[in-house]
């Protein structure tokens, strides 16, 4: 896949960089360089950077970076079995439990939700920071709601996070899988409240809590351009005069303007006819009147 310009290997992170000095110099920079366009278009376009995971993954399947960015890039397109995979080589070669979560997410993408669950209770979630664990236990909600079990979900993600007023990266996404938990359950007026609370602390917009929180007060946006639409068909609808009719209208006007104006110019040239013709019929009288004389 061709790869911008402007695109440098100098992007990426330094800890990935360090890691492809394993490779040949040449190779490390076209991998770094796929690995940008992984980083780039994951959000925006999902599948362009499953394509370059993958020419990364054919360059150096050897290093855990690139296995990691393929998982990420595969989770992003819902191949969650590829997704899995990918992880599971990563964490074999670091060592690592910060893709855990992940990787059990994957799971219930799989339709396993049990395994999840499973994955929530193991001792590698004791190993994860913050952030990773309040991840595993969106993870785990998320088990339990596909299990039916709605209570539980609920029950499972209230936390100290939860309730602390603080804002962390996390706080938005908690607050908001509880309120939609919550609304699941049929406690509206609770999930309202926590909707707002997610609104609070929702700062980059991760969430739709603000357009759910509307939907929940009966408020109803209207894009710009189908309001100007339906401005232009109430003004049409309220004309009395249909368009056909006022086309036919002003035809008309025209048609009839257009002979008065031939009149007018008739009019005009008969004048100047027998203006002319005046001192010619003069002359030719006195002419007459002469003969008769002699």
């Amino acid at each position: 896949m061709p790869i911008p310009e402007d695109v440098t290997g100098e992007e990426i992170d330094k800890d990935v960089r360090q890691e492809l000095q394993s490779l040949p110099k040449t190779l490390a920079e076209d991998v770094a360089k796929n690995l940008v366009m992984v980083a780039r278009l994951i959000d925006e376009d999902p599948e362009g950077a499953y394509g370059y995971s993958r020419v990364a993954l054919r360059l150096a399947s050897r290093v855990a970076a690139v296995r990691e960015a393929a998982g990420f890039a595969a989770y992003a397109n819902q191949k969650y079995s590829e997704a899995l995979a990918e992880f599971r080589a990563a964490r074999r070669m670091t060592g690592t439990t910060e893709l855990w979560p992940l990787m059990a997410d994957c799971e219930r993408g799989l339709g396993r939700p049990e395994k999840a669950l499973d994955m929530a209770g193991a001792p590698e979630v004791q190993k994860l920071d913050k952030a990773g664990q309040v991840e595993m236990r969106l993870v785990a909600a998320g088990a339990r709601r596909d299990m039916g079990q709605l209570d539980a979900a609920i029950v499972t993600l209230q936390s100290s996070e939860l309730a602390s007023q603080a804002v962390q990266p996390w706080t938005a996404r908690l607050r908001y899988a509880y309120a939609d938990a919550l609304l699941a359950a049929e406690r509206a007026d609770e999930a309202r409240e926590w909707f707002a609370k997610a609104v609070e602390a929702d700062r980059d917009g991760s969430t739709d809590a603000s357009d759910r929180l509307a939907e929940m007060d009966g408020v109803e946006f209207m894009d710009a351009l189908d309001a100007q639409d339906e401005s232009d068909a109430d003004l049409d609808a309220g004309s009395d005069t249909p368009a056909d009719e006022t086309e036919a209208d002003e035809t008309e006007a025209d048609e009839t303007e257009a002979e008065e104006t031939v009149d007018d110019e008739t009019e005009t040239e008969t004048e100047d006819v027998h203006t002319d013709l005046g001192p010619d019929n003069g002359d030719a009288g006195k002419a007459e009147t002469d003969v008769d004389k002699d």
